[in-house]
């Protein structure tokens, strides 16, 4: 097996991308944060397409951050497609979303996804659920065999 402790944070505002960044920083998470701006990016960098056609495919992240809201190829078709190849179908996925539809909450489910976390709009309540979900995530939780 191979060591696993990048991220992936598939995040298109900047704004929640540097929030984001800041809160693990502040919790002393040291991971590696990869940054996808759009689904097409995230899924070049797992599957070693595009700008990543070079990347070590042995070398997954130990956790993926998936905004839904995404220009080009949407989160929830992101993570339909992780689940559908043998190679992402394990890694830990938490949909990290402003949506405030029950149906996206339900569709992403559905989809296989391992948590879904609505994105407090308070700056103190954002970076303290952040925090939380890195703590528990890359510390506490016992990755599957990829």
């Amino acid at each position: 097996m191979t060591h696993r402790n990048a991220l992936l944070l598939v995040e298109d505002n900047p704004d929640d991308q540097e929030l984001t960044l800041l809160a693990f920083e502040q919790s002393r998470i040291t991971n590696e944060v990869v940054v996808a701006h759009d689904g097409v990016e995230a899924l070049d960098y797992l599957f070693g397409t595009g700008m990543y056609a070079d990347r070590d495919l042995s070398v997954m992240p130990a956790l993926i951050l998936l905004d839904l809201q995404l220009p080009r190829i949407n989160g929830l078709e992101v993570l339909q497609r992780l689940r559908a190849d043998k190679r992402t179908k394990l890694l830990p996925v938490v949909i990290l979303t402003t949506s405030n539809e029950q149906q996206d909450l339900i569709n992403s489910y559905s989809l296989g996804c391992n948590s879904y976390i609505r994105k407090p709009v308070d700056f103190q309540q954002f970076m303290t659920a952040v925090q939380q979900l890195g703590v528990y995530w890359l510390i506490l939780n016992e990755l599957p065999p990829i």
